[in-house]
């Protein structure tokens, strides 16, 4: 090809694209610039390129935040102030609406503040003045960062969305992740908030929300919004129905300063349990003496009851037939065994249960030292976990139809290695500590109370409420273990199980 022609390719190439490109307009960026101070940054984001002929767009106040470093919600609590935007300067811009995401408590020095960490988006509705045509958004806002410290700062920020056809842009997704996060209702979540009632006790003065949930409380906090008088304390709460019902009772000072006092008056009640939150806006009411009663709160004596009797019947429910099938073969093979093996091997499957409650302990100790939402079962919601569980109880069930064998390492199927002690023991370990993770989903009559109870509590209560469920769900093994003749008793192993073998693998396979 002559150089010439290479030319007139290029040039047609050129002129081809400019008239194809002249009837596209430009893709726009969807975002303002960031706005970026040494504690935050904020820019404003469109879940739209283009205005198209919607009545409302959606937007996002994008804030990142410094380590350690919050802003705050629409009720601050006893400190700060929230962000508030003016978009005076914007053009067709009818109207701009904040929503505002379940927001986080922080309790420093007895005061108590609500707000946001690390990453948020405000979510914003904006509706236009003429449809179809630009927006030329233009935001002034002011807001408060806060760490030991608190800095006012200001940001403009500028956004312009064109006319076109409004495809979704690259932030639809951060600005719908946080928009689901503001509370409706409660109804679709299977929350309920159901009334909000004085209690007067002296010159004390007490607000009492009752709530419940379909599928029970984990962690739950619970924010009050009324008139500028009010002071509300953060609320004490206890659970009643199986962890399913709860009241929230908080101090209210101020109410002697309202006319008619607190009775009658409209309060905003927000309940928070990540991931759920709900809102409702209540009339506080006088009790009633016909009203519901009060749920009772419990001591830790009576909890620590109600988890060794919870534990002890997880061992009828379905989550832990995997291993029941296997500790069944097991004690099946101790048929005419010697007494001190039975003891030893279902010591170690007692050790293997509690060993495994403790790491669980301690591993909502930490997630809710770091302030995130904790509760039983909380794995069950990852579905690699259910994926990988699913492999593990598949495998168990082909081994026990003979498709495979499998042989734990010789320093785990024969801790100690001598004569004297006890083949297998790491194998009757790891059983226990496997009853434990697939006990976890379970919700046994009971447990629900004293889970919820543990959660709310400091890590103490937490490893000896925990500890206590991990003592009824061992009950059976240690049983076994003080009277190693209910196992030594069964007729000796023979041909007749691998009959009982193929019976559990389909156990196992229909778990």
């Amino acid at each position: 090809m002559s150089v010439s022609w290479r030319r007139s390719a290029l040039f047609v190439a050129i002129a081809a694209l400019a008239v194809f490109g002249a009837g596209r307009p430009a893709t726009a960026e969807s975002a303002s610039a960031w706005a970026d101070d040494d504690f935050a940054a904020v820019r404003l984001i469109s879940a739209v390129e283009a205005a198209g002929q919607s009545d409302a767009l959606s937007l996002g106040l994008h804030f990142r935040l410094k380590k350690d470093w919050k802003i705050y919600w629409r009720t601050a609590g006893d400190a700060g102030y929230p962000p508030s935007l003016d978009w005076a300067a914007s053009g067709n811009l009818a109207k701009a609406e904040i929503s505002w995401p379940a927001p986080l408590r922080f309790s420093i020095l007895g005061f108590e503040t609500l707000g946001y960490k690390d990453e948020v988006v405000l979510p914003v509705s904006a509706a236009p003045q003429v449809k179809g045509e630009p927006l030329a958004l233009r935001a002034t806002v002011d807001y408060l960062a806060c760490r030991e410290i608190c800095v006012p700062l200001t940001a403009k920020l500028a956004l312009d969305i064109p006319p076109g056809e409004p495809r979704a842009s690259a932030f639809a997704h951060i600005i719908n992740r946080f928009a689901v996060r503001v509370p409706g209702d409660g109804s679709a979540l299977g929350i309920f908030i159901e009334r909000a009632e004085m209690l007067e006790e002296g010159e004390r003065t007490t607000i009492r929300v009752t709530a419940r949930a379909a599928n029970g409380f984990a962690v739950p906090d619970m924010f009050f919004e009324g008139p500028s008088e009010l002071v509300f304390s953060k609320p004490r709460v206890r659970f009643s129905g199986g962890g399913k019902g709860a009241v929230f009772e908080a101090a209210v000072d101020g109410a002697g300063d309202l006319e008619g006092g607190l009775a009658g008056t409209p309060v905003t009640v927000t309940l928070v349990d990540e991931p759920r939150a709900a809102e409702r806006t209540l009339k506080v009411v006088a009790p009633s003496a016909a009203g519901a009663p009060e749920a009772v709160e419990l001591s830790l004596p009576a909890i620590l009851i109600l988890a060794a009797i919870g534990g002890l019947i997880l061992n009828l429910m379905p989550c832990v037939l995997p291993v029941l099938s296997i500790k069944l073969l097991g004690v099946v093979k101790h048929g005419g065994g010697e007494r001190r093996a039975v003891r030893l091997n279902f010591i170690a499957t007692t050790a293997g249960v509690l060993f495994a409650f403790m790491v669980l302990a301690t591993a909502l100790v930490a997630l809710k030292g770091a302030g995130a939402s904790v509760g039983w079962g909380i794995q069950f919601q990852h579905p690699w976990f259910l994926i990988a569980m699913t492999m593990v109880v598949s495998l168990f069930a082909c081994n026990l139809w003979g498709f495979f064998e499998i042989r734990l390492p010789g320093w785990a199927a024969d801790l100690g290695g001598q004569s004297s002690h006890v083949h297998g023991l790491g194998g009757s370990f790891l059983s226990g500590a496997l009853a434990t993770l697939l006990a976890t989903p379970c919700s046994a009559p009971f447990l629900g109370t004293a889970v919820a109870f543990a959660l709310s509590r400091g890590a103490a209560d937490i490893y000896t409420i925990f500890a206590a469920i991990g003592g009824g769900l061992a009950l059976p093994y240690m049983v076994v273990a003080a009277a190693p003749g209910l196992a030594t008793r069964l007729p000796r192993p023979g041909p007749w199980m691998a009959k009982l073998r193929l019976v559990l693998g389909f156990a196992l396979a229909a778990t």
